[in-house]
Parts: C-alpha cells; structure tokens; sequence
C-alpha cells in the first residue's frame, strides 16, 4: 500500500507506472501450461512425448526442447504447485519489470536449469559408465545395452537399481517449470526481502529473504546425498540451476530494476 500512494503522489510518474497493469505473460505462461497438459491427459495425443527434454547424449534430444520441457508436466499435482507458484510470484515481478524482461527472464531461468541437470545427469552417467568399464564390459556391450534396454545379469557385476539409473539418465526425460519458478522466487527475495512467505505443509511465516536461501540448501542436500523429503524424481539441479540464473540477472539488473 505504502508503494502504491508513493507512485500516486506524483501525477508525472502515474503515467508511466501502473501497479494495477494487467499481467499478459503470467496469464499467457498459465494457460500454455494447461492447454499443453489437458491435450496430453484428455485427447492423448503425445505432445508432451516430443517437447520433453532429453538427455544431450541420446539421439531424441533436441536443442528446442531447452524451452519445451518447461511447459510440460508430469501429473496434476505437479502441475498444480508450479502454476500456484507462478501466480503467487509472478504479477510482482512482471508489473516491476515489464512483460519483455519478465519473459527473457523467465525462459533464461528455464533453460540454466535444463543445462545444469543435464549436466550433473551427464557426470553420474559418466562415473555408471566408468564403473561397468572397469568390470569388464565394452564400449559397444554398453551401447547394445542402452539402445535395447535389456542385459542379461551375468553381464554385469552392479545393482539393477545402478542399471535402471545408467539407463536413465540416457533416456530419461526432463519435464515442468519449476526451475523457472525457483528463478522468480529467488528474484522475488531480492526484491522484496522481507515479505513472509510458508509451504502449504509447514505454515510458518518466514520472511523472504531466509526462506528463499534455505530452500535452496535443501536442495543442494538432496541433489548431493539423494535423500529427500519429497518425491525421489525432483530434480534438484534443475531448481538449483534456475535459481542460478536468477540470481544473476538481479546482479546484472541492480541498476536498472527498482527494489522493496
């Protein structure tokens, strides 16, 4: 309130600052989101097949799917807490920016996180591959393996579990918007600091500024460790790598963006 009479003192600056402006790209990003969701869950068409991110070392990637993945989801519940988030945080910062930079943002924040999954899928793959090498396997018994998804246990002296995770991570797909959203929430605690926010299943006001910082953390913890508190499929790095990203940007725009 106290920043919406500022700018209405000054009847030069109520022109061009409107804190009411209607938010066209939030809207237009929550709307792709759920058109793309209730084509692939109702009409069963397989959209979401083609815009998943894949692995850059399996033949299905495609440097398109950097932007894609992130308007694809993997369940309703998913969905739900991406959008939510979205628009809980999002008008802020689209009515502080502008739609233009908001979208640059948003995507660039998209895209970080795809790159530093990819990245850290890439470098667990690589230690799996390493590991079955040195237990007698070759280069072409591996590519066999991964391209027909079968083995026969004496092949291999490892866990299923390291199997199922080497074939994964070569084929495994990469889908939601939540390493954008970690980009608007770190964005959001830079700018406004000290607004409280809480998880729906810990209803702890915690200023922004704390909040933000710790969340990250545990995921940092996860993605190192693999324990987690949530679902075993997150993938923290991605959250990581959006956030990242954001961070940046704020420290590239402190000149040029107006903080509370």
């Amino acid at each position: 309130m106290v920043l919406m009479r500022r700018w209405n003192l000054s009847k030069r600056n109520t022109s061009k600052v409107h804190p009411i402006k209607s938010i066209p790209v939030v809207v237009s990003l929550l709307a792709i989101n759920v058109a793309i969701f209730a084509t692939d869950e109702f009409l069963k068409t397989g959209i979401g097949n083609h815009l998943t991110l894949h692995s850059w070392l399996s033949p299905e990637f495609m440097p398109s799917q950097l932007i894609t993945y992130m308007f694809v989801h993997g369940g309703f519940t998913h969905l739900f807490f991406n959008m939510f988030a979205l628009w809980m945080f999002g008008p802020y910062l689209e009515r502080s920016w502008g739609p233009s930079r908001f979208v640059i943002f948003y995507l660039c924040c998209g895209v970080g996180a795809a790159v530093l999954q990819l990245w850290a899928n890439e470098f667990q793959f690589n230690d799996i591959y390493a590991l079955l090498i040195s237990n007698g396997l070759s280069g072409p018994e591996l590519q066999t393996i991964l391209e027909s998804g079968r083995y026969y246990p004496e092949q291999v002296s490892v866990p299923d579990e390291t199997m199922n995770k080497f074939y994964g991570y070569y084929h495994g797909g990469l889908v939601g918007a939540s390493g954008a959203i970690y980009g608007l929430l770190v964005a959001f605690a830079v700018m406004f600091p000290n607004v409280k926010l809480a998880l729906i299943f810990f209803p702890v006001p915690v200023a922004a500024k704390y909040f933000v910082p710790v969340l990250l953390c545990l995921d940092l913890a996860a993605g190192i460790t693999g324990v987690t508190l949530f679902s075993a499929n997150i993938a923290h790095f991605a959250h990581l790598g959006g956030a990242l990203i954001g961070f940046l940007f704020m420290i590239a725009w402190r000149k040029q963006v107006r903080f509370f």
